[in-house]
C-alpha cells in the first residue's frame, strides 16, 4: 500500500507540475522567437559573445559613393543625410580606396571587401560622411604623403560644408600608423588604430592629442605587448586611450554567405566541407592557421565539384584570416568603434 501510494502521490505530482511546465514551456519558446526577431540579419556566434552582422544587414543604407581623382590619388565618398561627423578611413597595405565600396554603376572599379564594406555601412547608418583615400604606393608613408591627404580632407569637407563637423579616423595596419602621424597634422576629436601600434615612439605627443582607440589581436604578441606601452605612454600624457581585442571564432557551413555578398549558401558549406576534409579547421571549426598560410586556394583548384567565382577569392580570404584573428581589417568591433567615436563628439 505504501509504494502504491508513493507511486499514486507521484502521478498526481506530475499531473499538478504539468501547468508550470507547460507555461515555462511556453515562455521559453516566448524568449526563443523574440531573440530570433530582434537577431533579423545578424548570425549569433557565441564564441564572440555578440552577434556577427550579415553582409546585408543594412537594407536602410545604399552605397552611392562618389569616385573623383584628386593629387593623382583615387578619392571616393559618401555623405548621408543630416551627416553629424566625418570619418577619414586609411586602408592597409596592398589596399585602396576602393576595398571600401561596393562595384556599382558609379564605383565600376570598387571591390567591396566584407569587412571594408561593413564599416562603412556601420558608419553611413550612424550618420557619418565617409571619405576613403588611397595611398599613392602599396603602403602608407609618413612624410609628405602626410600633407598630401590633410589637404585633400580639407578641401573636400570646405567644398560640402563639413568643415564645422567633427573629424574622426580610423586606420588598419599601414593605414594605422600613417592615421597616427596624421594626428599631429589634423585635428580629429578621435581616433581608432587598428592591427598596429602606431608610431607614437617617432613622434612628439603633446596633450592636444586626440584620445586614441586601439583595435588588435592578441595573437600578435609583439604589438600587443607594445599598444600595451603605448597606452601608457598616452594616459601619462593625460590622453585618454583604451583597447579592444579581437579574439578567433570558429567557422560554420554558412559564415562565409553571411558575410561575402552574392556568395551562395551552398558554396559556402561545401567551402566549410573542404575546409575540414583538408583539416583546414579543427574539430571546433576553428582555423588551424591564417588564411594566408593556409593553402585553400590550391585545395579549391583540385576540387573538381566545387567552383568558386574569381572575383569572391580576395573576399574569402579575408575571411580566413578575420576568423584565425592575427591581422586583418575587422567590422566586428564596429559597435564599441562607434560608440568611443561618437563619446568624443561634441
Amino acid at each position: 500500500m505504501v509504494k502504491r501510494g508513493t507511486k499514486l502521490i507521484g502521478w498526481h505530482g506530475l499531473q499538478n507540475c504539468r501547468l508550470p511546465v507547460v507555461v515555462t514551456c511556453l515562455a521559453v519558446i516566448l524568449v526563443l522567437s523574440i531573440l530570433l526577431f530582434c537577431n533579423n540579419g545578424k548570425s549569433p556566434d557565441s564564441s564572440l559573445g555578440f552577434p556577427i552582422k550579415k553582409w546585408n544587414s543594412f537594407e536602410s543604407v545604399q552605397f552611392h559613393p562618389t569616385v573623383e581623382l584628386r593629387n593623382g590619388t583615387d578619392v571616393i565618398w559618401q555623405i548621408p543625410s543630416l551627416p553629424k561627423a566625418v570619418l577619414f578611413v586609411a586602408h592597409g597595405c596592398n589596399g585602396g580606396a576602393v576595398n571600401f565600396w561596393d562595384r556599382s554603376s558609379s564605383c565600376p572599379n570598387c571591390i567591396g571587401l566584407p569587412e571594408e564594406r561593413l564599416l562603412v555601412l556601420h558608419a553611413l547608418a550612424r550618420k557619418f560622411a565617409v571619405i576613403t583615400i588611397s595611398s599613392a604606393g602599396r603602403c602608407w608613408t609618413l612624410g609628405e604623403e602626410r600633407i598630401i591627404v590633410k589637404n585633400i580632407i580639407q578641401w573636400w569637407t570646405l567644398t560640402h560644408k563639413l568643415e564645422s563637423l567633427p573629424l574622426v579616423a580610423l586606420g588598419a595596419s599601414s593605414g594605422g600608423y600613417f592615421v597616427s602621424a596624421l594626428a599631429t597634422n589634423l585635428r580629429f576629436s578621435s581616433i581608432t588604430i587598428m592591427i598596429a601600434e602606431g608610431v607614437f615612439d617617432q613622434m612628439n605627443i603633446t596633450v592636444n592629442y586626440p584620445p586614441t582607440l586601439f583595435v588588435h589581436m592578441p595573437k600578435d604578441s609583439y604589438r600587443q605587448q607594445k599598444i600595451s606601452e603605448f597606452i601608457e605612454v598616452l594616459k601619462n600624457k593625460g590622453i585618454d586611450a583604451e583597447e579592444v581585442e579581437c579574439m578567433e571564432f570558429p567557422l560554420s557551413p554558412s559564415f562565409l554567405a553571411d558575410r561575402i555578398p552574392g556568395m551562395n549558401q551552398n558554396v559556402s558549406a561545401k567551402l566549410f566541407e573542404l575546409f575540414q576534409v583538408k583539416s583546414f579547421v579543427d574539430g571546433n571549426g576553428y582555423m588551424k592557421k591564417d588564411g594566408r598560410a593556409t593553402r585553400w586556394k590550391e585545395a579549391l583548384r583540385e576540387c573538381k565539384n566545387l567552383v568558386l567565382d574569381k572575383s569572391m577569392v580576395q573576399h574569402v580570404q579575408e575571411e580566413l584570416n578575420l576568423a584565425f584573428a592575427y591581422h586583418e581589417m575587422t567590422s566586428l568591433q564596429s559597435e564599441q568603434i562607434f560608440k568611443w567615436f561618437e563619446s568624443y563628439l561634441n
